[in-house]
Protein backbone atom coordinates (compact mmCIF):
# COMPACT_ATOMS: atom_id res chain seq x y z
CA UNK A 1 0.00 0.00 0.00
CA UNK A 2 2.80 2.57 0.84
CA UNK A 3 4.58 1.87 -2.51
CA UNK A 4 1.38 2.63 -4.02
CA UNK A 5 1.15 6.06 -2.63
CA UNK A 6 4.25 6.72 -3.43
CA UNK A 7 4.17 5.70 -6.78
CA UNK A 8 1.11 7.97 -6.78
CA UNK A 9 2.60 10.98 -5.34
CA UNK A 10 5.94 10.83 -7.48
CA UNK A 11 2.97 10.43 -10.99
CA UNK A 12 1.19 13.84 -9.31
CA UNK A 13 4.40 15.59 -8.41
CA UNK A 14 5.65 15.39 -12.17
CA UNK A 15 2.73 16.94 -13.60
CA UNK A 16 3.13 20.03 -11.39
CA UNK A 17 4.73 22.59 -13.63
CA UNK A 18 4.93 25.95 -13.38
CA UNK A 19 3.00 28.88 -14.87
CA UNK A 20 4.60 31.01 -17.58
CA UNK A 21 4.61 34.88 -17.19
CA UNK A 22 2.90 36.86 -19.57
CA UNK A 23 6.26 37.22 -21.91
CA UNK A 24 6.17 33.25 -22.25
CA UNK A 25 9.07 32.33 -19.84
CA UNK A 26 8.51 30.02 -16.90
CA UNK A 27 8.86 30.64 -13.01
CA UNK A 28 10.39 27.86 -11.53
CA UNK A 29 7.89 25.24 -9.76
CA UNK A 30 9.18 26.06 -6.21
CA UNK A 31 7.96 29.80 -6.44
CA UNK A 32 4.50 29.63 -8.24
CA UNK A 33 1.00 27.98 -7.10
CA UNK A 34 -1.66 28.63 -9.25
CA UNK A 35 -1.80 30.05 -12.97
CA UNK A 36 -1.28 33.20 -15.13
CA UNK A 37 -4.81 34.66 -13.57
CA UNK A 38 -4.52 33.32 -10.11
CA UNK A 39 -1.40 32.40 -9.37
CA UNK A 40 1.22 33.74 -6.66
CA UNK A 41 4.02 35.18 -8.90
CA UNK A 42 3.32 38.11 -11.12
CA UNK A 43 5.67 40.58 -13.05
CA UNK A 44 5.75 44.50 -10.82
CA UNK A 45 6.47 47.61 -12.08
CA UNK A 46 10.17 48.71 -12.49
CA UNK A 47 9.13 52.35 -10.20
CA UNK A 48 8.52 49.51 -7.35
CA UNK A 49 12.55 48.37 -7.34
CA UNK A 50 15.11 50.39 -6.07
CA UNK A 51 19.32 48.65 -5.79
CA UNK A 52 20.60 49.67 -2.82
CA UNK A 53 23.99 48.67 -1.19
CA UNK A 54 21.81 46.49 1.09
CA UNK A 55 19.78 44.34 -2.01
CA UNK A 56 16.52 45.38 -3.98
CA UNK A 57 13.96 47.77 -2.25
CA UNK A 58 10.59 46.69 -2.97
CA UNK A 59 7.91 49.23 -2.29
CA UNK A 60 4.71 48.39 -3.25
CA UNK A 61 1.12 49.18 -3.05
CA UNK A 62 -2.55 47.29 -4.19
CA UNK A 63 -2.64 47.04 -7.52
CA UNK A 64 1.24 46.07 -8.27
CA UNK A 65 0.97 42.73 -7.29
CA UNK A 66 -2.80 40.90 -7.69
CA UNK A 67 -1.98 39.53 -3.91
CA UNK A 68 -1.78 42.76 -1.81
CA UNK A 69 -4.35 43.95 0.03
CA UNK A 70 -1.80 47.08 1.56
CA UNK A 71 1.42 48.76 1.11
CA UNK A 72 4.40 46.30 1.78
CA UNK A 73 8.17 47.16 1.74
CA UNK A 74 10.46 44.22 2.11
CA UNK A 75 14.29 44.87 1.38
CA UNK A 76 15.70 41.70 -0.24
CA UNK A 77 19.23 40.35 -1.00
CA UNK A 78 20.80 40.72 -4.45
CA UNK A 79 22.16 37.02 -3.54
CA UNK A 80 18.14 36.10 -3.48
CA UNK A 81 17.27 37.20 -6.56
CA UNK A 82 16.76 34.92 -9.71
CA UNK A 83 17.24 35.95 -13.04
CA UNK A 84 14.28 37.26 -14.86
CA UNK A 85 13.37 35.33 -17.95
CA UNK A 86 12.56 39.13 -19.79
CA UNK A 87 13.92 42.70 -19.07
CA UNK A 88 11.24 43.20 -16.14
CA UNK A 89 10.95 42.73 -12.36
CA UNK A 90 9.17 39.56 -11.37
CA UNK A 91 7.69 39.06 -7.39
CA UNK A 92 6.22 35.54 -6.30
CA UNK A 93 4.20 36.06 -2.69
CA UNK A 94 3.40 32.66 -0.79
CA UNK A 95 1.78 31.51 1.47
CA UNK A 96 0.20 35.36 1.77
CA UNK A 97 1.18 38.71 0.80
CA UNK A 98 3.87 39.30 3.65
CA UNK A 99 5.94 36.44 2.65
CA UNK A 100 8.06 37.07 -0.74
CA UNK A 101 8.62 33.60 -1.82
CA UNK A 102 11.11 34.45 -5.15
CA UNK A 103 11.97 37.24 -6.47
CA UNK A 104 13.44 37.71 -10.16
CA UNK A 105 15.52 40.60 -11.58
CA UNK A 106 16.63 41.43 -15.04
CA UNK A 107 20.20 41.03 -15.68
CA UNK A 108 22.42 44.22 -14.66
CA UNK A 109 24.33 45.69 -17.69
CA UNK A 110 26.83 48.19 -17.34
Amino acid sequence: MRSILTCVMIAYASFATAHDAATGWSYDPYCCNGNAHNGDCQMIPSKTVAITPGGYLLTLKPGDHRLLTREHVFLLPMTKAMHSGDSDYHLCLFPNEDTPRCFYAPEMGY
